[in-house]
């Protein structure tokens, strides 16, 4: 699997330029992929926004603290959701488990940018179920709570729904956004991925009933 190498700009940017753009200016098939059929979200309240993506992507783990920055400056009725996808690699299959066994645990938000910087700054093996049991278990992890998790069958499955969705959206590589079930965001960019994910989420709102 080829991933698109995106670069970035500059997280200013985005924010600088966002709204100065006419939602009108993002075009289907260029800008954005519709998918099709579009695919059912998690609360109808809320515009829900995709981030496919694996700990094993360099361009994930750049991707990462820009996306952070531009996730804290959305308005509440924006919610975003990581999806991590194995395009099934057995090695992807662990750390995507990690990812869900984190959230269980209540470690996900201190130790994710750490897992990023473990694989690719300090070539740690977490694609190694004893090496990463050990690793997160030095970052001050519950041993017994996070071997009971990690191989539990609500982790498993889902991973397994993680890989069906990226199926139903279609994804090719990552990271990748999908803005509310019916738009796969392009852009050649991190820049331009966020400015037209931005856009996006103006359409989808002026969609919501209510809202025209």
């Amino acid at each position: 699997m080829k991933f698109a190498r995106r670069s970035f700009v500059g997280a200013a940017l985005v924010a600088a330029v966002a709204f100065a753009l006419p939602v009108a200016a993002q075009v289907a098939g260029k800008d954005y992929t519709p998918i099709s059929p579009a695919q059912p979200t998690e609360d109808a309240a809320k515009i829900e926004v995709l981030e496919f993506f694996s700990y094993g992507c360099p361009h994930c783990a750049e991707f990462h603290p820009i996306l952070g920055n531009w996730v804290a400056r959305q308005s509440g009725d924006v919610v975003v959701r990581k999806v991590p996808i194995t395009f099934g690699r057995a090695a992807w299959a662990n750390i995507a488990k990690l990812y869900y066994t984190l959230e269980v645990t209540g470690d996900l938000a201190r130790l994710e940018t750490d897992v990023f910087k473990a694989i690719h700054g300090e070539r740690v093996n977490l694609f190694d179920e004893r090496t990463l049991t050990e690793w997160v278990t030095k970052k001050g992890v519950d041993a017994k709570k996070f071997a009971d998790t990690f191989n539990s069958f609500g982790v498993m499955s889902k991973v397994r729904r993680g890989d069906q969705l990226a199926q139903a959206y279609k994804i090719q590589g990552v990271p990748a956004l999908a803005v509310e079930g019916k738009y796969l965001v392009g852009g050649k960019d991190f820049n331009e991925q966020l400015l037209i994910a931005d856009k996006l989420i103006a359409k989808s709102r002026s969609e919501k009933p209510g809202k025209k």
